[in-house]
C-alpha cells in the first residue's frame, strides 16, 4: 500500500490542518482525498492524503469500495453526495468502511468529486461527528472543497511526482495538442530538446509514449 502523500510532506498536511480548522464550526474534523491510481484500472483509487493520519485504515477501506466508484460515475450523479452514514438506508448495506467510520465516531460525510480524463475522478471526503440540519450545512462544505481544491491539487500532484519545470512545460504543450516542432517554437529550444524533455516525463510516468503520458499526468494533478 502507498502511503498518503501528506505522511511525508509537511506542506500538504497543513493545508489540511488549516483545511479542518476552518471548517470547525461545521462540525468536520477529518478530510479524505482519493485519487484515481495511475497504474491501475479504471475503478481503482488511491488515498493521497487523509488527516488525522490515524484514519487512514477507515480511508483505504473506503478507497477499496466501490461506492462513490465508477458505477456511480455512470449513474450521472452529481459531484457532490451528502450522506448521513448511520441511517438505516445506509446501515443495511455498510460496507467496511461505513462500519470503521462509525467506529471512529463519524456520522456524517460531504463528498465533492473533480472529474478527469477518461472517467477518472479525484474525491474530497469531509467526515463530521454530528447531523447537519439542511443542505446549506453540505453547500458550506462544497464550497470550501472548491476554494481549496486548486492549491491542494497542485500540492498533493508535485508531491508525488517531480518533474523539472521544462518537463513541466513540455507535458503542458503537449496537452494543447502542439506538435514536437511547435513546442520547440514555443520554448525556444530545439525539437531534440523538447523529445528529450519529454522522454525524461515519460519515464518518470512509466509510460511509452506521448498521449499516455499526458493523460496520466491529469490522473496525477500535474495538468
Amino acid at each position: 500500500m502507498t502511503l498518503p502523500v501528506n505522511f511525508d510532506s509537511v506542506s500538504v498536511d497543513a493545508i489540511l490542518a488549516d483545511w479542518i480548522c476552518a471548517l470547525v464550526d461545521q462540525g468536520v474534523d477529518a478530510v479524505v482525498v482519493l485519487g484515481p491510481n495511475p497504474l491501475g484500472g479504471r475503478e481503482d483509487r488511491q488515498v493521497l492524503a487523509v488527516h488525522p493520519p490515524r484514519l487512514l485504515g477507515a480511508a483505504q477501506a473506503l478507497a477499496e469500495s466501490s461506492d462513490f466508484g465508477a458505477g456511480w460515475r455512470d449513474s450521472d450523479a452529481p459531484l457532490v453526495a451528502w450522506q448521513d452514514i448511520s441511517k438505516s438506508a445506509y446501515a443495511e448495506q455498510a460496507g467496511r468502511w461505513r462500519r470503521l467510520w462509525l467506529a471512529h465516531g463519524h456520522r456524517t460525510l460531504v463528498r465533492v468529486a473533480f472529474s478527469l480524463p477518461a472517467g477518472r475522478t479525484f474525491e474530497c471526503f469531509m467526515f463530521s461527528p454530528r447531523a447537519f440540519a439542511g443542505r446549506s450545512e453540505a453547500a458550506e462544505l462544497a464550497w470550501s472543497a472548491f476554494n481549496i481544491w486548486p492549491m491542494l491539487r497542485r500540492a498533493i500532484a508535485e508531491q508525488r511526482l517531480c518533474l523539472s519545470p521544462r518537463e513541466q512545460e513540455s507535458l503542458n504543450l503537449a496537452f494543447e495538442g502542439l506538435t514536437a516542432r511547435e513546442t520547440a517554437l514555443r520554448m525556444d529550444c530545439s525539437e531534440r530538446t523538447v523529445n528529450y524533455h519529454l522522454a525524461n516525463a515519460m519515464a518518470k510516468l512509466q509510460t511509452d509514449n506521448k498521449l499516455a503520458a499526458v493523460q496520466r499526468a491529469c490522473w496525477i494533478g500535474l495538468i
